[in-house]
């Protein structure tokens, strides 16, 4: 990650092929619309960002053949060099959380990219298999930590009987999880990029942030050093629909996504 951050900034550009979109584009709402669009992405994005995150969620409301298009984006964006989070945001226990394990994480499945969206929520030892799935095959996991939804904050800014909030507590544990680790862990976070307050210290963390919402959702460059920081250090801020709505030409994909990561410059 560290070499692509600094070869190409530290933009995420999303690939998220929701019904609005694809009619945007002038496709069709099947998986021939879907096979079009995602490879239109693949075509504009793949060595010229660091990391690419295309949404699982919309690939597999088309079924079988969705899911086919997904793991073609997977192999073709690695295929590129450009690296690639699957956002799935698998989370459950033992052999379960195993087999997601499995498929988004073990060299040789064709749904494993360089790293995978996981949930915490049934408690941050439930990633076990995950963490140890991603360290034998030198990919990463992006941990939900605090979501910009307003439903999120009843969960993740709860105070325990320790007194840290629920965030909190998973901040620590993928702290822990990162010792040692230079310059950064396997062990990254999510972080809203429209958060109002952060409310939670990052500094012992010693891994990435993701933090969806920048452009289209409203954060801006403003907004993204208020919240982490001058630096944005090991931020990842990720944008889709600023860059999305730009298709379905290549060239114009192209140009948004140069804007974008100008605009991190600044």
């Amino acid at each position: 990650m560290a070499e692509a951050v600094a070869e190409h900034g530290p933009l995420c550009v999303g690939i998220d092929p929701h019904p609005g979109l694809l009619a945007s584009w002038g496709l069709p709402q099947d998986a021939a619309g879907l096979e079009r669009f995602a490879l239109t992405c693949v075509e504009a994005f793949a060595g010229r960002v660091a990391l690419v995150k295309p949404q699982a969620a919309f690939f597999e409301a088309h079924g079988s053949r969705g899911v086919a298009v997904l793991e073609r984006v997977i192999a073709d964006l690695r295929g590129s060099g450009t690296l690639v989070l699957v956002d799935a945001k698998r989370g459950d226990i033992g052999s379960t959380m195993a087999a997601y394990a499995a498929a988004y994480l073990t060299e040789g499945s064709p749904l494993a990219g360089d790293a995978v969206t996981v949930s915490p929520f049934l408690g941050f030892g439930s990633l076990d298999p995950a963490r140890e799935a991603a360290a034998a095959s030198g990919r990463g996991l992006f941990v939900l930590a605090l979501t910009s939804n307003p439903e999120g904050a009843s969960v993740q800014r709860a105070v325990g009987a320790d007194g840290r909030s629920v965030a909190q507590s998973i901040v620590a544990a993928a702290a822990r999880a990162n010792a040692g680790a230079q310059p950064f862990g396997d062990v990254g976070l999510v972080v809203g990029a429209t958060l109002h307050e952060l409310g939670v210290d990052l500094s012992d963390l010693g891994g990435y942030v993701l933090a969806p919402g920048f452009g289209a959702q409203g954060a801006t460059v403003a907004d993204l050093r208020a919240l982490f920081g001058p630096e944005l250090r090991g931020v990842l801020p990720t944008s889709s629909r600023d860059v999305l709505k730009h298709g379905p030409e290549t060239a114009k994909l192209r140009s948004a996504v140069d804007v974008v990561r100008r605009s991190l410059e600044m």
